[in-house]
């Protein structure tokens, strides 16, 4: 069996158990073939000495080796680059002593973390794979910047084995940038297994529509949705909305949602849910809603499909790689009367959709079993070995 180590910018820790929750999905999954251990650090500004938390996550064993930072000093961006890579340090050793060599090293989320994926490569020949998430490289972003850092970018790029974007759309913005390898191959976000539920659902007087996000509003345009569904308002009220998440934006845009002066019960913020709580939620919606203003291939439209639910979202991403008129409706990003006449639509239309052939299509797509199968199938090829 081969033997694989999880590396990664973003991770569940014990300050946010959401963060980085597709990375852990990923793991799992490869689990279902390898024998997966995870290595992740976390900065932290409220401890003075490195500490260290062992956690088993079904078959995957996670290693989270917390590292001292400090807010505010003349040394302290040094401070907290030379604690990264003690911290690193750290958990290798833990790992060689436990008596775990892995075959290869699966980097995810560039850059840092790829380079660490590269210093083991250098001082011990294991290859390394990368996993890409981050929107960074997309035009409407333009956040990848720095002459350094692109340089070290397009160095550890180029050395990996295997890059694994998360769609089509991100592995052309990635090759723009001139991150070129010879070997890019496209992997699906992998679903919780919580979501294999039956697609009956709970009766209700009213439809259910279901918004699942971070609540960052710059990227997920919550309060343009908002705006579409006040003007949906004034002509039915035969729907609930509901929010699901917390994050940065979350008090703004409920203050925002209670500006508008919606009608009693229309609009529920629940807060964050974990994944079997989401799960649910989703079964007993009638369809899924996002109107972001930018994304890569987002694991909440992802979930709707797996639980039979047709989806309307902007057409930003790789999202057109996976919603088309058979199981919902793209528009265009910002463009408030597009969702609302999309909204109206739906409300009395999303039973005509197959939600049996949604959920068969995307389970083949998304679930852990395949996502699981596809990326160990890629580790064999690199080592030309197999993964039983």
């Amino acid at each position: 069996m081969i033997k694989t180590l999880f590396i990664s910018a973003w991770y569940p820790n014990r300050y946010d158990e959401m963060f980085g929750l597709f990375v852990r999905k990923h793991a799992e999954a490869v689990s279902l073939y390898c024998d997966v251990q995870v290595l992740y650090v976390h900065p932290s500004s409220d401890i003075r000495h490195f500490e260290t938390e062992i956690r088993q996550n079904g078959k995957v064993k996670e290693t989270i080796v917390y590292f001292p930072t400090s807010k505010s000093g003349v040394f302290s961006k040094l401070l907290k680059q030379i604690n990264f890579l003690r911290a690193y340090l750290k958990g290798w050793r833990m790992l060689q002593k436990s008596g775990f060599r892995p075959d290869i090293v699966h980097a995810n989320i560039l850059t840092r973390t790829v380079v660490m994926a590269y210093g083991i490569h250098l001082f011990t020949g294991i290859p390394y794979v990368i996993t890409e998430h981050w929107t960074r490289y997309l035009p409407l972003r333009k956040s990848y910047n720095g002459l350094l850092r692109k340089k070290i970018t397009e160095f550890v790029v180029k050395h990996a084995a295997a890059v694994f974007p998360v769609s089509e759309n991100l592995k052309n913005a990635m090759i723009s940038n001139k991150l070129w390898n010879k070997n890019y191959f496209v992997v699906n976000n992998a679903v919780d297994d919580v979501f294999l539920t039956d697609i009956s659902k709970v009766s209700e007087t009213k439809k259910i529509i279901l918004h699942v996000s971070c609540f960052d509003d710059q990227q997920k345009n919550v309060k343009g949705l908002l705006n579409s569904l006040k003007a949906l308002s004034v002509n039915r009220n035969d729907f609930k909305m509901i929010f699901i998440g917390t994050g940065v934006d979350f008090k703004e845009v409920v203050d925002y949602s209670v500006k508008l002066n919606f009608p009693e019960d229309m609009i529920h913020f629940v807060g964050e849910k974990n994944p079997a709580e989401v799960a649910e939620y989703m079964k007993n919606a009638d369809f899924f809603v996002l109107f972001s203003n930018y994304e890569n291939s987002p694991v909440v439209i992802s979930e709707s499909l797996v639980c039979g639910k047709p989806v309307i979202s902007t057409d930003v991403g790789g999202i057109a790689e996976h919603i088309n008129e058979t199981n919902g409706i793209l528009i265009p990003a910002r463009d408030e009367n597009m969702l609302f006449e999309s909204l109206n639509f739906m409300l009395d239309h999303f039973q005509d959709y197959d939600a049996e052939k949604l959920k068969r299509e995307a389970v083949e797509k998304f679930s852990m079993k395949n996502v699981g199968k596809t990326i160990a199938q890629q580790y064999e090829k690199i080592l030309g070995k197999n993964s039983e």
